[in-house]
């Protein structure tokens, strides 16, 4: 049975649990140069090194070649910045060259090498380093052989393969934690949370993201009509291939989606993952792809382009911020209902006002009453263009009242939002420390309950102040229920102090079991056993609030 590492609750990092980084190595400064350096700089068996820091920046450094790459085919955009290009791709170079040699160096001391009888030789054939090897091979090589610079840049396009080097573990990684398991659950586990995703779950998600901002840019610079008139083909791969990618995570999406809680039936499930806000976005993103390639015979379709940019709404799967304003307006929907009815009112008033008294003067702006809605609505937002205003005495005493009525009016909705968005997390975060303190009663915590924290706090994106106050606020509620638990009731009542804590104790206690108690349920058990009496009751609705 395996052994879990406990935390006291003395001990618990805050730092470490809102950053979700690990505590810092302990590596021995009297290890040789080699094996300190191979310690803090490449063993991914020591927790808290600066091994996953070194991969991620290496990772966005790779990315941002194939993005100077691409922007060096734009003449307007390379031309005049052509020296900048040229310093990235000198910094870039030394930046692979020094891990190169640091890895050469330090191959000795890797565990896929050390046992070899010459371990930097066999690192120098070995496949990535290989790979390591042709990402700088191309820019030295033009120092010695006349290369042409169009071949040069298609071999600097090499450099993705060190991809491969964060690419590669994860996928080993993701096939052992999957062994024995289906191939709809594999997929399932690639493109779900799940706690068979590892890192391979977020390297696709991060894929998916680093797409829709590429094609979303390509949509946007696609709108330049010089920038179009030039890479007009390129715009029309890159769209293909976004589009192929999407379609593709929308299938295994829908494939896998049944290896969900709640979507267990192959066919409603399925229907009832296709309604899933998420993957409605999803679909619009590849949408207008497919119509505009089958009907464009029929229509002209070329206006659903710009629906593209729906693609960004994709980034929105998993975020937190979206979820819980998605609940704020659920709950806040009757109050915002009334005030949108309000606003509906007072623009069809105010757009009527206003047909009525600049008709006569400037039949043109104020034809009508649905031309004058434009109009109410920019008068009510406080917005006022200037293109359509009123020119009569009425009409402009009318507007300056509108004016200051809409501020109100308009308002209601944003602050109704802004006060149930604040409301909303203060709920979360006393869930939060309810959770906390249910986790802590015992004085110590497991790793599982340790990740289900750091994640909570993640999402209610708490600080590093704000959890320890959250922690000390803790261990002095459990250090006042241990003393006044050793003291029987007649000691407390006889110190006004204890009284008074242990007083504010219980109903702290009871407010909580309110909280968490089904309320109707509640109600009708003590109407059906008569266990509490009439003022018993009232008090219990009183600390619920509801009095």
């Amino acid at each position: 049975m395996e052994n879990k590492i406990y935390i006291s609750l003395k001990d618990i990092d805050a730092k470490a649990l809102v950053s979700g980084e690990d505590e810092p190595a302990q590596i021995s400064r009297d290890l040789p140069l080699r094996k300190w350096l191979y310690a803090w700089l490449l063993d991914s068996k020591i927790s808290g090194n600066l091994q996953k820091v070194v991969d991620k920046w290496i990772g966005l450094l790779i990315v941002a070649n194939l993005g100077v790459m691409l922007f060096e085919h734009v003449p307007a955009v390379y031309e005049p910045y052509k020296h900048w290009f040229h310093y990235f791709d000198i910094v870039s170079v030394a930046v692979f060259t020094v891990e190169y040699f640091v890895r050469f160096y330090l191959a000795p001391e890797d565990e896929e090498f050390k046992a070899k009888k010459y371990a930097r030789l066999a690192y120098i054939s070995s496949p990535f380093a290989v790979i390591d090897f042709l990402a700088v091979a191309p820019f030295y090589l033009q120092a010695f052989i006349p290369v042409d610079l169009r071949v040069l840049r298609f071999l600097r396009l090499l450099r993705m393969l060190k991809l491969f080097r964060i690419v590669i573990p994860a996928y080993q990684q993701f096939v052992k934690d999957n062994a024995g398991r289906s191939f709809r659950q594999r997929i399932h586990a690639l493109v779900f949370v799940s706690p068979y995703g590892g890192q391979m779950q977020g390297l696709f998600d991060s894929f998916i993201a680093v797409f829709v901002l590429i094609s979303v840019m390509a949509v946007v610079m696609e709108s330049v009509h010089s920038v179009s008139y030039m890479l007009n083909p390129e715009f029309a791969i890159l769209d293909a291939v976004a589009v192929g990618i999407f379609s593709l995570e929308y299938c295994m999406r829908m494939y896998s989606c049944v290896e969900e809680p709640g979507f267990k039936n192959a066919i409603s499930g399925r229907l009832k993952q296709a309604t899933v806000p998420s993957t409605v976005i999803d679909f619009l993103a590849i949408l207008p792809f497919f119509l505009e390639v089958f009907l464009h015979h029929l229509l002209d379709l070329r206006f659903l382009r710009v629906f593209r940019l729906s693609r960004l709404l994709k980034l929105t799967r998993g975020n937190d911020a979206t979820a819980i304003l998605g609940k704020v307006i659920k709950r806040e929907w009757p109050v915002i209902s009334g005030a949108a009815f309000i606003m509906l009112l007072m623009v069809v008033l105010t757009a009527s006002l206003g047909y009525l008294f600049e008709h006569d003067a400037q039949p043109d702006k104020f034809e009508n009453i649905p031309t004058s809605i434009y109009w109410a609505v920019v008068t009510l937002a406080s917005v006022g263009y200037g293109d359509i205003s009123p020119i009569t005495g009425p009409g402009r005493f009318m507007t300056v009242v509108l004016a200051f009525i809409g501020i109100g009016i308009f308002a209601i909705p944003a602050a109704l939002l802004s006060s149930a968005f604040s409301d909303e997390l203060v709920k979360e975060r006393e869930a939060l420390k309810r959770e906390l303190y249910e986790m802590m009663k015992d004085g110590k915590l497991s790793p599982e309950e340790v990740e289900i924290i750091r994640a909570e706090a993640k999402r209610l994106h708490l600080s590093e102040e704000e959890v320890n106050a959250l922690i000390s606020l803790i261990q002095q509620e459990m250090e006042k229920e241990e003393k006044f638990s050793q003291l029987p009731i007649n000691k407390i009542a006889e110190r006004p102090e204890f009284a008074l804590e242990h007083y504010k104790s219980l109903l702290s206690q009871i407010r909580q079991l309110a909280m968490l108690t089904d309320a109707e349920k509640f109600k009708q058990v003590a109407a059906q056993t008569q266990g509490l009496s009439e003022r018993e009751l009232v008090l219990w609705h009183q600390i619920q609030g509801k009095a």
